[in-house]
């Protein structure tokens, strides 16, 4: 057994609820899975965009993870400018995956606030989809 962290409708608050690992919650759903462990990261019905960059390269602005531990915040030069954020991991294997936005200093980026940004090159998509666009 394993604690999942799940966003609350306080965005910060997080409630650790236990679940199985790598329990396909999602089972039949397109679906991202971290590329090392094969644990069921997001929903494809998460994704908000595509067009993010993360620290390795390509990167997916999602609304919601689960089978992921948060790490520490910290305030981030990101590209489009400091950001509070805290790096998420695979509960799965340990990996990294990429980082949670907890705040944007910037009121044009408040829009990333409560949101993931996935690394493409650390995920998997499952259930035979395919990225339009």
């Amino acid at each position: 057994m394993v604690l999942v962290q799940c966003k609350t409708a306080d965005k910060e608050a997080w409630d650790c609820l236990p679940v199985a690992p790598f329990a396909h919650v999602f089972e039949g759903h397109p679906s991202f899975c971290c590329s090392n462990c094969s644990a069921v990261i997001a929903l494809k019905d998460e994704l908000i965009s595509k067009s993010f960059s993360g620290r390795d390269g390509r990167g997916y602005l999602m609304h919601s993870a689960v089978n992921v531990r948060m790490g520490n915040k910290e305030d981030r030069p990101l590209l489009t400018g400091v950001h509070t954020v805290a790096d998420v991991f695979c509960v799965g294997c340990g990996d990294r995956l990429g980082w949670y936005y907890h705040k944007a200093s910037d009121q044009s980026q408040k829009y990333k606030e409560g949101k993931y940004l996935l690394e493409r090159e650390r995920l998997v998509k499952d259930n035979a989809w395919t990225l339009e666009g």
